[in-house]
């Protein structure tokens, strides 16, 4: 109860407004909450062991009532103005609830406080509630002071308990009574009285699915919580509509307190009893519906504090959270992000960080990192997931398969929140909020990525590693962070194998190919094959690419003539193992294929070294290619990309829903495909296929058989030896942590993005040249002159390849030196440093015609 001057925020607004001849509504509702103590006596009790009162659960007398039971009593009992004992009251939220007798209707009782760290012995806990805040907000309106409402922000969102009991549904165990009260006439609500004998069996029928004993409010399941989240949401905009500086101030501190003493107890205790959970998690819902958390004052004080304190949270919670977020907030998770994102650009760009003093050990920047993956997860549970059909069946994997998985599961630990919920990045075909919107430029750019590998390789639990929460980095940055991973294992290759030369056992510290231009795939192979079969480890070496009869030296250049070359050659569909998709263009697996499986193997080696060299590919793969390298199957939304035509074909029978889908496509479950030779050969998905007729009840089974006969049965051969051969090369990298399929692509294939300009700015200068020398000048002029095909011969000319790496032109870091006076030399190329040697030519058109001759003409390696 209030002292005398003082207004209670957790009083009652009856309490407030006084006995003076109270409204009909006003009666009502007192009368309505007079019946809830009733209910809540008969099935709870008032806690006295001695009680008396035969109405009174805790006298013994009153046993296996029913919800609908004990609610039909309740209003009989009002009727007749029984007793009430002293104790009785509410559990479910911090209701204010009303002494019986008509001079008392009016008159607030105190809430048992529950948590002696949050309020005072014997005092109510404030809470709020919807028509509460409306309430204060209105009274406030016209008073024309805000004291009262900056006070109840202040002790209810400063307080855990208290913010927790706030915005509660109504629980299902006393929707029997609370639906009965919203519909019963004013009648029925004023005693003394009997209820009619009508309302009474219609409460006492018997109700299975609602029999409890327990009128608290039901443990709300994994997905779901007893916050009223629309509730949350009006109440929220309606204070917002008033002036900011009427109750932000306190809105703010108060949330910095709340933080700081969550924060402090999960630190010291270090977990969450299954009972406090959900009490936990009813704070942040409440707390992240605010619809001002990326405003600056939100991001210096609260939202990190905020942060801190949910990155405490054990994995269950995390779980629960994530689960809660996808199913009742999709409208609110990208402002969630928005904010998130802004904090964490707010505190990189602000920050002054070294070596010593990175942006791993900001908790300002890895506690928002920490929720957004908790976002992140709930973004995919919010989409389009696929279905567990396109997990792998282990069983029916070959033995070198399972070796394989096993391989690979065991190097890369495996994310403690996706395991709980049951999720990974590859089930989630279409997010709810895109992938790249989780990118942080800023952050990416200010990571040094050789110290997060050091972190991520790091055996102390406390090291955070951005490697863990690769979501948020750009594909550029995680491509350095592979690139340590696998610097680090040719170093470590190469000690191994000058010890062994110490102890008598010469070894090769470089995986050292020598071949044959005429005779490219034939050298290749049989060396590849023959270091696969003796000691697969050494195709961890550094690549070293020797063409027989050249003088290059390999420090990079020659193994990415190599890649380009091999590439050219052996997913030419001329020989025979792989076929080019008519309308896309693009390369798969020949399911006729007459090649052996070593032959698919050591093609998975070649793309495998590409990735492990950091050597970019011009491979048209579909994306299914690289979903299935990152363990999952094709399914029927993998044709859209595999074969638009075929797919919008299929997606005219999937959408057709008249009943004479049967007699209108005269399609069964035999299909027709074409051979590398254009003869057409059929296939029954089922057993008598050709008698069987596509329906509307077994379409979906049609759709589904087709795609993953296409996808996978039909070149099920020859991927997985693909796929094994891929694994020798990259089963200890951390590739499948860092990258989703789309990303790997990009690894692969590089960047779509071909802008002269980018490479442009990044060009550095030497010998004499700077940006303003004028052949300088004129370079530039004749580069963005030329036509696209022309500037991959000039990309591959200067750097060895033609493809774009992650993150664009601006990543080669191209050279120009200046290489003597004008002259009539051709400009020269140092692939492996990215260095173009350029005469100053004295015209435009001069260098227009050397350098169109070197880069038309230009074709191997040669002593300079």
């Amino acid at each position: 109860m209030s002292t005398k001057g003082q207004e209670d925020p957790g009083e009652d607004c009856a309490s407030r407004v006084g006995a003076e001849s109270p409204s009909s509504d006003m009666k009502r509702a007192a009368a309505k909450k007079l019946i809830e103590l009733y209910f809540y006596q008969l099935t709870k009790g008032c806690g006295n062991p001695q009680c008396d009162n035969q109405n009174c659960a805790s006298s013994g007398k009153i046993t296996n009532l029913t919800p609908n039971q004990a609610a039909a009593q309740a209003i009989q009992l009002f009727s007749q103005e029984a007793r009430l004992c002293d104790g009785t009251q509410p559990s479910k939220v911090a209701r204010t609830t009303l002494e019986p007798g008509p001079a008392s209707l009016t008159k607030s009782l105190p809430v048992k406080n529950v948590n002696a760290a949050c309020s005072e012995e014997g005092k109510s806990e404030p809470y709020l509630t919807e028509a509460r805040l409306m309430e204060i907000i209105e009274k406030c309106k016209s008073e024309g002071s805000y004291s009262l409402l900056i006070r109840t922000l202040g002790e209810v969102f400063s307080r855990g308990e208290a913010l927790s009991r706030s915005f509660q549904k109504t629980s299902k165990a006393d929707s029997p009574l609370a639906a009965l009260l919203d519909k019963a006439p004013d009648s029925l609500l004023r005693p003394p009285g009997d209820l009619s004998k009508e309302a009474v069996r219609s409460l006492q029928g018997e109700d299975k699915e609602e029999d409890s004993s327990d009128p608290s409010p039901v443990v709300p399941s994994d997905d779901d919580t007893s916050v009223d989240l629309p509730a949350v949401r009006r109440s929220f905009a309606a204070l917002w509509s008033l002036p900011g500086e009427a109750f932000e101030s306190a809105l703010v501190n108060a949330l910095v307190t709340l933080a700081d003493n969550i924060e402090l107890e999960l630190r010291v205790f270090n977990t969450i009893p299954s009972d406090s959970m959900d009490s936990l998690l009813n704070v942040f819902l409440i707390v992240f519906e605010i619809p001002t958390l990326a405003n600056l004052e939100y991001l210096d004080l609260a939202l990190h504090m905020l942060c801190k304190a949910v990155s405490c949270f054990p994995i269950l919670a995390q779980a629960k959270l994530a689960r809660i977020w996808a199913k009742h907030c999709k409208p609110r998770l990208p402002s969630i992000l928005q904010a998130l994102q802004e904090l964490i650009t707010v505190k990189v760009i602000g920050g002054s960080f070294t070596r010593d003093y990175c942006v791993q050990d900001a908790d300002t920047i890895t506690a928002p990192t920490k929720v957004m993956k908790i976002l992140y997860y709930a973004s995919m549970l919010s989409g389009d997931l696929d279905g567990p059909e396109l997990i792998p069946d282990e069983e029916s994997d070959n033995s070198v398969d399972k070796v394989a998985r096993r391989s690979i599961t065991s190097q890369i630990p495996q994310d403690p929140l996706a395991k709980e919920l049951g999720l990974s990045a590859l089930d989630a075909r279409k997010p709810f909020i895109p992938f790249t919107d989780f990118y942080n430029e800023p952050l990416s750019d200010a990571i040094e990525m050789d110290k997060d590998f050091a972190y991520y390789k790091s055996e102390e639990p406390m090291k955070f590693s951005f490697m863990n929460y690769a979501f948020i980095l750009t594909p550029a940055t995680k491509t350095l962070g592979l690139y340590y991973d696998n610097r680090i294992r040719m170093y470590s290759e190469r000690r191994m194998s000058f010890l062994q030369m110490v102890v008598g056992q010469p070894t090769h510290p470089y995986l050292r190919l020598k071949v044959r231009r005429d005779h490219l795939i034939d050298d290749a192979l049989v060396e590849l094959e023959m270091v696969a079969m003796e000691n697969p480890s050494d195709l961890k070496k550094q690549l070293v690419v020797e063409f027989e009869g050249e003088q290059g030296v390999d420090e990079g250049g020659v193994s990415k003539e190599f890649f380009q070359l091999v590439v050219e050659e052996i997913f030419n569909p001329d020989y025979g193992m792989f076929t080019t998709q008519e309308d896309t263009q693009m390369t798969w697996f020949n399911s006729t294929s007459f090649e052996s499986d070593a032959q698919f193997i050591l093609i998975g080696v070649v793309l495998g070294l590409a990735i492990y060299n950091n050597v970019i590919l011009d491979v048209r793969f579909p994306m299914v290619v690289y979903r299935k390298l990152l363990g999952r199957k094709g399914g029927f939304a993998d044709l859209e990309d595999w074969g638009p035509t075929l797919y919008r074909t299929l997606s005219e029978l999937m959408n057709y829903t008249e009943d004479d889908i049967a007699e209108t496509f005269m399609q069964t479950f035999r299909v027709a495909y074409k051979d590398v030779f254009g003869n057409i050969s059929f296939h029954e998905l089922k057993e008598n296929g050709d008698e069987l007729y596509v329906t509307q009840e077994n379409k979906k089974e049609f759709l589904d058989l087709y795609a993953d006969f296409l996808l996978n049965k039909s070149v099920e051969r020859q991927f997985k030896a693909f796929k094994r051969g891929f694994q020798m090369v990259t089963d200890e990298s951390p590739l499948a942590l860092l990258f989703r399929p789309e990303e790997i692509e990009q690894l692969v294939c590089g960047s779509k993005i071909f802008d002269f300009a980018e490479l442009e700015a990044a060009t550095e200068y030497e010998g004499g040249y700077t940006v303003e020398s004028e052949a300088v000048r004129n370079f530039w002029r004749v580069a963005h002159s030329l036509p696209p095909e022309s500037q991959r011969r000039l990309l591959q000319f200067t750097t060895g390849s033609d493809r774009v790496p992650v993150g664009g032109l601006s990543r080669l870091k191209m050279v120009i030196a200046r290489h003597g006076p004008d002259s009539d030399r051709l400009p020269i190329a140092h692939t492996c440093f990215n260095v173009l040697l350029l005469p100053d030519y004295s015209t435009i058109e001069k260098l227009q015609d050397r350098l169109l001759k070197a880069i038309n003409y230009s074709k191997g390696f040669g002593m300079l």
